[in-house]
């Protein structure tokens, strides 16, 4: 059966969900699940955890676990990458705030703007080396990654491993199932959907009633005003809906980080308080906190696809980070761009979408060039081009502050950019 690699399992977060979800698959019954993190406690915890509940329910499941990156990939048919670097939280917020004290109105600061870059440039380099082993020890696995930024690391792993099997996975466009069964007064699955654009920042393109096959747009865009009535926290959200017609699949924290103009419309305390929730959700499902595998119901859509990679089944996904090679057009086939698409026993089948709409397709050709810098500032560690990158972002508007902001995050992250000269 399957080997199965989670990098990065000591979180609870992510070992113990995806443990979970692998444990509720029948496909994947006697498959073996190698646990892999360089912290050796909160590792041991999980493999604890996963080894009593496997004894304890009787499943068909072998549970191992080591610090050791190329014992883990011996064998490995898929390696699900969830990592950070350091101290997540303090380091995402060095990347928020001091961009604004430079006077760069960034919104965010994960995956966009000067904060994505700096995010890129010391997350990137770790999930390369992972990448490099994976094409050394087990050159057929499929890697599945959820780290963010999702779209520069997928790129720029695309242009250092060109022929690495590499998919990535965000579970963003679940958010149009909040809304689109309340706006149109039907259920989710009555609806056959197509979003595309960039990782958290895709818009959904076609809606169609699985019934008639009836364009359902129409119904969309007549229900969401008063669906978003007096909700102060969908500014830029209902703000691309006017200017573009298309509905965006995510929040204003994520729609903002690619959009210069962002600042002057967002749900700034919206913001706020969706980090600040996220940031409580996250520390408090450490394992030592008590959770269990119970606590755990993610329904993340990663074991589905190596179910469908394994048993040949066919499978429908919405959204999916892949080379673009056609997918877009417009757009070049060396950035990775997010599409719904199919995986069966070949593995994973991007949708073309084709032209995008031309308004929202120039907010994702404004992102292309800095994608591209981003790989190349990783790759070589160019300082230079490191600036290059960000003065093509159109949230950095002055040359001078932007070179002392890159100043002060080199000294403040040395130990994670050190590389960058």
């Amino acid at each position: 059966m399957a080997r199965i690699v989670l990098v990065g399992a000591g979180s609870a977060q992510f070992g113990l969900g995806t443990l979970a979800d692998i444990f509720r698959s029948s496909v994947l019954e006697g498959s073996t699940v190698v646990l892999h993190d360089i912290n050796p406690s909160a590792l041991a915890r999980v493999h604890q955890l996963g080894t009593e509940y496997v004894a304890e329910h009787h499943l068909p499941y072998v549970v191992e676990a080591t610090a050791d990156r190329a014992e883990a990939l011996k064998g490995a048919g898929y390696v699900i990458i969830s990592v950070e670097v350091g101290d997540r939280f303090h380091l995402w917020e060095m990347d928020w705030r001091i961009p604004q004290q430079y006077g760069f109105r960034q919104v965010y600061g994960e995956n966009g703007g000067p904060g994505g870059l700096f995010h890129s440039l010391r997350i990137i380099p770790q999930i390369l080396a992972i990448c490099g082993d994976v094409m050394r020890i087990c050159p057929d696995a499929w890697v599945l990654n959820f780290s963010n930024p999702m779209s520069r690391i997928c790129t720029t792993i695309l242009h250092k491993y060109p022929d690495l099997h590499l998919v990535g996975l965000c579970h963003e466009i679940a958010s149009l199932g909040k809304h689109l069964p309340s706006i149109l007064g039907r259920p989710l699955e009555d609806l056959e959907l197509v979003a595309g654009g960039l990782n958290h920042f895709s818009m959904l393109l076609e809606a169609r009633y699985r019934d008639t096959g009836a364009d359902a747009y129409p119904d969309i865009r007549a229900g969401i005003p008063a669906y978003f009535s007096g909700t102060a926290e969908r500014g830029l959200f209902m703000e691309l809906f006017r200017r573009y017609d298309l509905l965006p699949i995510t929040t204003d924290s994520h729609l903002g980080e690619y959009i210069q103009w962002a600042y002057d419309v967002v749900d700034h305390e919206g913001i706020l308080d969706f980090y600040n929730g996220y940031k409580e959700y996250c520390l408090a499902r450490a394992p030592e906190e008590g959770y269990t595998l119970e606590h755990f119901n993610e329904g993340e859509r990663v074991i589905p696809i190596v179910e469908a990679m394994v048993s040949g089944t066919p499978a429908h996904e919405g959204a999916l980070n892949l080379p673009n090679r056609g997918l877009i057009d417009k757009l070049p086939d060396d950035i990775v761009v997010e599409v719904p698409g199919m995986i069966d026993a070949s593995g994973v089948h991007g949708r073309p979408l084709g032209t995008l709409p031309a308004g929202f397709l120039g907010l994702l050709q404004n992102q292309v060039a800095i994608h591209e810098l981003t790989a190349e500032a990783v790759l070589t560690g160019s300082k230079k081009v490191v600036m290059q990158a960000l003065l093509a972002d159109l949230n950095v508007t002055a040359v001078r502050p932007a070179e002392e902001m890159l100043e002060t995050i080199l000294r403040q992250q040395s130990q994670y950019l050190g590389y960058i000269h």
